[in-house]
């Protein structure tokens, strides 16, 4: 399965009449910010929260040790999700 991010209808105005992002544009930039580059020192290992596909640069510069995603969903493991597990060294 590929999720694809699509950018929002220019067809139709991104704000409502309040100025409140409309359905499509609130959805796009949801998907935006959960993909976008989290930045932080030493692993991101059951320390960082975030969903799969994310995307995790260690700015502490150990050489091999850089760049993490977030490949599994949740450890698997009872009933509440464990978001800071699945994180695997690219």
């Amino acid at each position: 399965m590929v999720t694809r991010l699509v950018q929002p209808s220019s067809d139709r105005p991104l704000l409502k009449d309040g100025g409140s992002p409309n359905v499509q544009f609130n959805s796009w930039l949801k998907t935006v910010s959960d993909r976008a580059l989290i930045i932080g020192t030493g692993s991101p290992e059951s320390v960082v929260e975030a969903n799969q596909g994310a995307i995790y640069m260690d700015d502490s510069g150990i050489a091999g040790a850089i760049l993490y995603i977030k490949r599994d969903a949740d450890d698997g493991l009872g009933p509440v999700p464990d978001k800071t597990k699945g994180w695997v060294l690219v």
